[in-house]
């Protein structure tokens, strides 16, 4: 009825396929995948993965570090992906870093601080220019010395 995993010749994973955490699932640790995973349930860990979907019923106490990501439930944590979709009924609770898009619903309630990271892009001279203007240390007063002359 059931083959031995042990005489399975084929060991090559499948990495195109969807995996998902049901809402009575909790998963403590991380979680890597080249595939999606859609989240329903608790996860207590960061997670890895190409492509992710938390449900509004889902939560996500760690870090994200995805390609495509779409929030309608809980994060505790840093999100770091190339295009994130936040959904109107998302919570969020830490930093999030997007390299290409970022689309926001009204009514998300976001506590952290977002900002757009370089996808490797290398400066122009103009934006190198503006760098050292901006970083080029201030000229100090100059220090005026007179000389005292005491009466004899």
């Amino acid at each position: 009825m059931f083959k031995s995993l042990q005489n399975n010749t084929d060991k090559n994973l499948n990495h195109s396929g969807r995996s998902m955490v049901g809402e009575s699932l909790q998963v403590e640790g991380d979680i890597r995948s080249a595939g999606a995973v859609d989240v329903s349930g608790l996860v207590n860990g960061n997670v890895y993965v190409g492509e992710m979907i938390l449900f509004e019923t889902g939560s996500v106490v760690g870090n994200l570090e995805v390609h495509k990501v779409e929030i309608n439930g809980h994060l505790d944590g840093r999100v770091t992906a190339d295009t994130i979709i936040i959904g109107k009924s998302a919570v969020i609770k830490g930093d999030i870093f997007f390299r290409n898009t970022l689309k926001t619903e009204e009514g998300a309630d976001i506590d952290g601080y977002i900002k757009r990271i370089d996808n490797g892009k290398t400066k122009s001279q103009e934006e190198i220019d503006i760098e050292e203007i901006v970083t080029r240390p201030e000229a100090k007063p100059r220090l005026v010395v007179r000389e005292r002359k005491e009466a004899v």
